[in-house]
């Protein structure tokens, strides 16, 4: 094996290993349900700035920290968007934890296949990006899985459609800020973690009572958030630097993929013959956006 093909390897490994863990995280927040889903998210942010803050000692990079800090000081415009990116993943993190808690973790898997489409939109509105003839058809594919849905039982799939929408919008402002992945969830939990300290102090009474000290396995499951948050993150970045983004679009259905077996399987949601012919169209649109996008990148590969 060269060594082309061994970066390749190692960054399928990398892209597989963070979709595994998104798709299996469901079963992490089941843990953690007789936590009310603000707390845990506050914990989430508390933990994640402390994991990060070691790995940046462990991969000897504290130095680039501070200068990102000290750069990123002088520039308020993107400390403003790294705090509305911030802003945007809390919604997503919090209504995540709160849907799989409260048995939703079928219109959570909904949401993440939603999400590369609502990219698609979020390109056209925000970038002047233009569709191609089979880009338009999987977007009006999706939203005829999503009308069905809506009409079928009288409501809109609201988790599905918020967590997809902060998500997309999470990586919107994340694409302008152009961030490390690093540094911008450092720098993200960072500006959060004032307000989530506070919070979960103000909430528990004491600082002893907040991190659960005399509940060993909680406070264990609290502490173990930031390693859930930041290690999938980082293994995608590793991912996504030495594999092709088309690939990496195949990828990204492994995560909901497994949260629709976990919620219909492991949990005894519901999944009727509507949820059945919804996800089918959504799923046949994700199909045609992938093949088209897939051969788009194809046209432009230089040989």
């Amino acid at each position: 094996m060269n060594q082309g093909q061994s970066e390749v390897t190692k960054g399928v490994s990398a892209g597989v290993s963070a979709y595994l863990i998104w798709g299996f995280l469901p079963i992490y927040w089941k843990q953690t349900e007789h936590i009310p889903a603000f707390e845990v998210l506050a914990h989430r942010i508390v933990w994640s700035l402390l994991f990060m803050i070691l790995m940046f000692f462990a991969v000897r990079k504290m130095s680039q920290l501070i200068y990102d800090i000290r750069y990123l000081i002088t520039h308020p415009k993107i400390i403003a968007g790294i705090a509305l990116s911030a802003f945007f993943i809390s919604i997503n993190w919090v209504l995540f934890i709160w849907a799989v808690a409260n048995e939703h973790i079928v219109q959570v898997s909904l949401g993440y296949y939603i999400n590369p489409l609502l990219n698609v939109l979020l390109g056209v509105l925000f970038f002047k990006e233009k569709l191609t003839f089979w880009q338009k058809i999987s977007v009006f594919s999706a939203l005829t899985g999503v009308s069905i849905m809506t009409f079928s039982f009288g409501e809109v799939p609201y988790i599905a459609l918020v967590l997809a929408f902060s998500f997309g919008m999470y990586g919107l402002v994340k694409k302008q800020t152009k961030i490390g992945a690093m540094t911008g969830l450092t720098i993200e939990t960072l500006l959060l973690m004032p307000a989530a300290l506070s919070y979960i102090i103000w909430i528990r009474g004491n600082p002893f009572s907040a991190f659960y000290i005399e509940e060993p396995s909680t406070a264990f499951l609290l502490a173990g958030t930031g390693a859930v948050t930041a290690v999938p993150l980082l293994l995608f970045g590793i991912g996504a630097l030495k594999i092709p983004l088309s690939f990496i679009g195949f990828l990204q259905y492994i995560a909901p993929t497994i949260m629709l077996v976990l919620g219909v399987i492991f949990y005894g949601e519901p999944f009727t013959a509507v949820h059945a012919v919804s996800f089918s169209f959504i799923w046949l649109g994700l199909l045609i956006y992938s093949f088209s996008k897939t051969a788009f990148l194809a046209n432009f590969t230089p040989k």
